[in-house]
């Protein structure tokens, strides 16, 4: 069975055409140019987003020539919309999963922060849809219904007005352990539980769309994090992956039940099949490919090949630490007033030495996660399989080995969240029996191992977290 896959990015729209057996037969991409609005706002025109969802994809089908039997889609997550739930016209531009601009509306319900994370498992924090979606509604329009981009998206396409699991559990409104909306965290948000979009599973039939030329079955449906997860094949607990993008997201798998976090990390769907959900644990570092385009901005670096050019060829950052919080701090800190920050700065300082200290602050926020994960499974990640765009800098994949102090897996290509949701759009079309056949073979790439002992990986690690601390408002 052949899939279109596409995954709607922050940055970018890829569609790939997947065979039988994982391979990759066409691969597009349309770039997607998300705007800043002043300190705290980010915001993406709706319409650009479904242009190169069906450019890319048609693209995708014509340079394949094949026939594909299912379409799987996988979106951004926290991104939120009000349009017209007829028509479909957007009232709003896509707040995008960075804004920060609804930071008063988590103050105001901090006395229900304990209640509304014991239902939802996230904690109260402007990332999530919830408070994006209260914003809207008190700052832009009182018109429409509200929902994350994937709903606005299967509506355009004409499949109709869904959202999957897993996606519903990154909004604060959906009952973790009853998945399922919660009436009382909607209220809470003064949202209206019944115009939220009709919750479906990841892998099955929802509907079908001619947008790409033929008319085809839509039935594998995950928000990015989750598909990169399915599709890097961590189904048991405590499998754990981090994709590299915009931002870097550390997920791991935690079973069947719904286990909140004790140390400040996210807990949310994975994916449901066949009725049944396995839940998992992510945090996130919101400013990681961001950080590299503001090194770009800055005049400082060409572009991300330039990691390892001018950032390898310093042994180290002479004592330069930076703290990439450029778009405030998610798990485990919860400090969206947080902001970026850079020490240690001398007259010797060079670019080489800042930008190997923007790779240093990735990855130790990073090993920050990773440590946390180990403590909330109660063991540590047996290694970290990595996927995404800056997986192709071997000195961001070495640093990260160092100072996570785990083996580092590099799959051949980082087109993980695609092959996720095409391993869900095949087992929800009929054309696997299980997950595991569904995904198939999951093929490794380069392996980094620590070069560094634990000592010297926790003072690093330490170093990073004192400067954070010292820099926080």
């Amino acid at each position: 069975m052949n899939v279109l896959a596409i995954d709607q990015g922050t940055s970018s729209t890829k569609a790939l055409v997947v065979g039988e057996e994982g391979e990759i037969l066409a691969r597009a991409s349309r770039p997607v140019h998300p705007r800043s609005v002043g300190a705290d706002g980010v915001e993406q025109d709706p319409r650009e987003l479904l242009d190169t969802v069906i450019a890319a994809g048609q693209q995708a089908l014509q340079d394949a020539g094949v026939e594909v039997q299912a379409v799987g889609l996988a979106n951004q997550g926290e991104t939120v919309l009000a349009f017209d739930p007829v028509t479909g016209a957007p009232h709003t531009p896509a707040i995008g999963w960075q804004d920060r601009r609804s930071v008063g509306v988590t103050t105001r319900l901090a006395d229900r922060r304990e209640r509304l994370t014991e239902v939802c498992g996230l904690p109260l924090d402007p990332y999530f849809a919830a408070p994006k979606m209260t914003w809207v509604r008190e700052q832009l329009t009182r018109d429409g219904v509200l929902a994350t981009t994937d709903a606005w998206l299967l509506h355009r396409l004409g499949v109709g007005y869904f959202t999957d699991t897993a996606t519903a559990s990154r909004t604060m409104l959906l009952d973790l352990d009853r998945v399922e909306w919660s009436p009382a965290n909607a209220k809470a948000f003064g949202l209206d539980a019944a115009a939220l979009p009709k919750l479906v599973g990841c892998a099955e039939p929802v509907g079908e769309t001619s947008a790409f030329g033929p008319r085809l079955p839509v039935t594998g449906l995950a928000v990015d994090q989750q598909a990169a997860l399915f599709g890097q094949g961590c189904l048991r607990s405590g499998q754990g992956k981090c994709t590299y993008g915009t931002g870097a997201f550390l997920l791991a798998t935690t079973g069947g039940l719904a286990r909140r976090s004790g140390s400040g990390l996210s807990a949310s769907v994975a994916w449901t099949l066949a009725g049944a959900t396995t839940y998992c644990l992510d945090g996130q570092v919101y400013t990681v490919g961001a950080a590299i385009e503001w090194l770009h901005q800055l005049g400082l670096i060409s572009g991300a090949d330039d990691l390892d050019r001018l950032g390898g060829s310093v042994p180290d950052s002479d004592g330069v630490v930076f703290v990439p919080s450029l778009a405030g701090l998610g798990a485990p800190y919860w400090r969206p007033d947080a902001r970026g920050a850079c020490t240690g700065l001398t007259l010797g300082t060079t670019a080489a030495h800042l930008v190997r200290s923007v790779v240093d602050g990735v990855a130790a926020q990073v090993a920050v996660l990773v440590a946390a994960m180990a403590e909330d499974l109660g063991r540590p990640l047996e290694s970290l399989r990595v996927d995404g765009g800056l997986t192709q800098s071997r000195l961001l994949l070495q640093t990260q080995a160092d100072l996570a102090q785990l083996p580092v897996h590099v799959p051949p290509t980082g087109d993980l969240t695609a092959l996720g949701v095409a391993a869900l759009a095949r087992l929800g079309a009929g054309g696997a029996a299980s997950a595991a056949e569904a995904i198939g073979e999951v093929r490794q790439g380069a392996i980094y191992e620590p070069r560094i002992g634990s000592d010297e990986a926790g003072e690093r690690v330490s170093r990073w977290q004192r400067v954070l601390e010292a820099t926080l408002p």
